[in-house]
């Protein structure tokens, strides 16, 4: 009897699916995207309504086989990717694969991977929104047409290998902008007062300055300016007398705020434990597709991750009313069901971030999460329990004063009921800020007064948290882009983060300005807000896809020829002038980062490392004088001094580059400087060009390689063999070893660029028995040490290391 076939996008969940439905379904993975458009091409044509030319993707052709063998002998394949547009992309993208083999296709979909949710979801199975996946296409056409067209300009323009995209570009413009806003910002002086004053019952309250000559203090608007401005002031208060002018109390009321969407997810995760957008989303991934919890064996604990809508299913809403009752009381539960409401523009496909069984608390699976799985589960539960709590009522109490030329202001607050403070850790009053007994009227003793210098500040960098809110606020992306728009800013080094604060790179803000001068409507933020909009009505049935595509090339392509003629080479001169020639200095972009150059280049060939102040100035970082190391060259005599790259220390001959001997050192334990001689290269073979021995040497960056030894007469020369053949399907070549530009060791295959298969662990000959990719790897992570691995994204598989190997 044949079996129904379910295809998940992740192997994670194969295994939580399986125990609900037991041994009458099969349950496969895709692990993510199966077909894509070319890596190395347009891929789409541009004269046949934007015709996409889809492949499978390289490395997948082992899944999208095992797939297609499943599919044959299913009955009915259920397609289960996540409900979203990626996911019907994946469901779509698979559909198309396996139809020539078994045509009965359905699109299932569930927020939460339980049996009720899953068993509802086949009852409920559907067709394939194509609408949905339509949108999803032209987002990625949108995204193709932008990055393979502009890029090439900013190739020879700015530097080579450097990339525009839709909506990372206008996530830059906002970074930019914002060091902009700080450079041209001019810092103002104020004096801030405090006074601590005390009436006829203690205790002694502090009040701060509130108005001055009857109009509200504030810093940059109406302040005390000067020195002088405050010991006159001050001169004035210690003379004068403080009077109650008036006492407001008064109940107030702090209802909780909405359960979690993926945008205020990251903001929250950010801002308390300081995860990035992309390490928030990882962990919210493994919380939703399942966790090993004892003896409820793998379970999920939260509902689908990206999403922008706050409803809350009713079955989750009577759970969580019978854990407020139990748990807290008759009094925590509102009189009627808490219900938000999800912004206008927000998908409502799916629910609100939720725990999948609210009655599972967080002090509960404590001991089997990981402490990251806990905070970010502990966050989430939280939040949707108090979301539905009875409000917090707090005693406010106001007090203004008047004394001579001034009113001043302070607050008190008692906490009555804390409501659903109580689920969130602020159920106590300690807190609480309570002021004297006070009536209109009544005269103040002035028991100190405060007062200091302080300057206005620009304003902020963006952090992840407020530029998320930023781009949420302003429409640009959707809630399942933040992470990757933030990944990509830092990736492309157009930003980067100093105390957890964005800073635009110099090669930020030349990309940045050349895009805004020669691509207006593209760099507009409205823009890019329309166009997501557009792009949620093909997925509504609105909006036809291709009409919007040729819409955005009717601008589109004139100002890309525009580009090509008008867009000039980047070179920002600057006022410094070369010391060794007299020309001035421009900023230049190499392989490590932006320097100041001679635009007097090839002649002259100096540059200079720079920085800038806070108004954007440039300054010189002057080249610190070589330590003393007492070590002679063995080549040509001259000193040896301490030099740094990526990898760090070494010895370089001060002759350089007529001389380019290094050798390692190490300090003892004076500090005195010791050269590590290097060990003589083991012999592994003979030469097959010349007959001499061949020798296993190491590269600088760290791989291993094969050489001659009759070096420079004979130039023959190998990679490092893993002897592991290359894994894709077709490919006659082997893993072999190499290193990155920073180091860091990989294994690729050895007929690069034919074949581009590559993977960061040292590969093991032995398909995965969970996914069955042909090999696996041997790993090394701080929680489980050296263990075996597989390599492909989503799987999952691991085992520890075998005793004998």
């Amino acid at each position: 009897m044949s079996k129904d076939l379910i295809i998940v996008e992740s192997p994670a969940k194969v295994k939580t699916i399986s125990k609900f439905l037991g041994k009458d379904y099969m349950v496969d993975a895709s692990v993510g995207h199966v077909r894509d458009l070319p890596t190395r091409d347009l891929g789409v044509d541009e004269e046949n309504d934007f015709a996409p030319q889809y492949e499978v993707i390289k490395g997948k052709e082992e899944v999208v086989k095992r797939l297609k063998a499943a599919a044959k002998k299913a009955d009915t394949v259920y397609l289960a990717p996540d409900p979203d547009r990626e996911g019907e992309a994946i469901a779509w993208h698979v559909a198309e694969l396996i139809k020539p083999v078994n045509k009965k296709i359905r699109r299932i979909q569930f927020n939460e991977i339980t049996a009720r949710a899953v068993k509802g979801a086949l009852e409920d199975a559907q067709e394939l929104n194509e609408n949905l996946f339509d949108s999803q296409q032209a987002r990625r056409i949108l995204d193709r047409l932008v990055g393979y067209k502009i890029s090439p300009i900013l190739w020879k323009n700015v530097k080579r290998g450097i990339s525009a995209g839709r909506v990372q570009s206008v996530a830059l413009k906002i970074l930019v902008e914002r060091e902009k806003e700080r450079r041209a910002f001019r810092a103002d002086e104020y004096w801030p007062f405090k006074v601590l004053l005390e009436g006829s019952t203690p205790p002694p309250f502090w009040l701060d300055l509130h108005k001055l000559e009857e109009k509200a203090v504030k810093p940059g608007v109406n302040h005390i300016g000067t020195q002088t401005e405050a010991e006159s002031l001050q001169d004035a208060l210690e003379n004068g007398e403080f009077v109650v002018d008036s006492v407001q109390e008064k109940q107030r009321k702090r209802s909780p705020l909405p359960p979690y969407i993926t945008s205020t997810l990251q903001q929250d995760a950010n801002r308390r434990m300081g995860y990035s957008a992309k390490r928030t989303m990882s962990i919210a991934q493994r919380l939703y597709e399942g966790v090993e919890l004892g003896k409820r064996g793998t379970t999920a604990l939260i509902t689908y991750m990206r999403t922008d809508s706050v409803r809350i299913a009713k079955d989750a809403q009577d759970a969580a009313r019978e854990l407020i009752l139990d748990k807290f009381g008759d009094d925590y539960y509102p009189p009627k069901t808490r219900h938000f409401k999800t912004k206008g523009s927000a998908q409502d496909a799916h629910e609100a971030i939720r725990p999948v069984d609210v009655s599972i608390t967080p002090d509960d699976v404590k001991s089997y999460l990981p402490s990251e799985q806990h905070k970010l589960y502990r966050l989430v539960w939280q939040r949707f329990v108090a979301s539905q709590m009875a409000v917090a009522t707090f005693w406010d109490t106001t007090v203004l004063v008047k004394a001579p030329r001034t009113q001043w202001r302070a607050k008190g607050e008692r906490l009555l009921f804390p409501g659903f403070l109580a689920a969130m850790d602020k159920g106590s009053s300690d807190g609480d800020t309570e002021l004297p007994k006070l009536a209109e009227g009544d005269i103040l003793a002035l028991n100190e007064l405060k007062k200091e210098q302080k300057f206005t500040q620009p304003p902020p960098r963006y952090s992840e948290a407020s530029l998320v809110k930023t781009l949420e606020e302003l429409g640009i992306g959707r809630p399942s882009t933040y992470a990757a728009i933030i990944s990509t800013l830092l990736d492309r080094e157009y930003a980067r983060q100093e105390e957890k604060r964005f800073v635009p790179t110099e090669l930020g803000f030349t990309v940045s300005n050349q895009l805004s001068e020669h691509f207006k409507a593209l760099m507009d933020v409205g823009f890019t807000a329309q166009m997501e909009n557009l792009l949620d009505d093909v997925a509504a049935g609105k909006q036809d896809w291709v009409k919007l595509l040729n819409d955005f090339g009717g601008d589109f392509y004139p100002t890309l020829d525009k580009a090509r003629t008008e867009m000039a080479r980047s070179q920002q001169e600057t006022e410094i002038v070369c010391e060794n020639c007299g020309k001035p200095m421009a900023i230049k972009f190499g392989k490590t980062g932006e320097f100041l150059g001679c635009t007097g280049f090839p002649s002259c060939r100096t540059i200079k490392n720079f920085t800038r102040d806070e108004q954007g100035a440039i300054q010189i970082v002057e080249r610190e004088k070589p330590e003393e190391t007492g070590v002679k060259c063995d080549k040509c005599g001259r000193p040896m001094a301490i030099k740094q790259s990526r990898r760090g220390e070494f010895l370089g001959c001060t002759g350089y580059p007529d001389c380019k001997n290094i050798v390692n050192f190490e300090r003892d334990e004076n500090g005195k400087i010791k050269v590590i001689e290097s060990e003589k290269p083991k012999v592994v073979g003979t030469c097959p060009e010349c007959g001499g021995e061949l020798l296993l040497k190491k590269a600088r960056t760290g791989s291993r390689f094969i050489a001659c030894s009759n070096y420079p007469d004979c130039t023959y020369a190998a990679p490092f063999s893993t002897g592991v053949p290359c894994p894709n399907e077709g490919c006659e070549g082997e893993l072999v070893e190499k290193s990155s530009r920073r180091g860091k060791l990989f294994y690729s295959c050895s007929t690069y660029p034919k074949c581009d298969y590559a993977v960061w662990n040292w590969p093991v000959n032995e398909p995965c028995p969970k996914c069955q990719h042909p090999i696996l790897t041997r790993k090394t992570t701080k929680d489980k040490g050296e263990h075996i691995a597989c390599p492909q994204k989503g799987c999952g598989y691991t085992r520890e290391m075998d005793a004998e190997k």
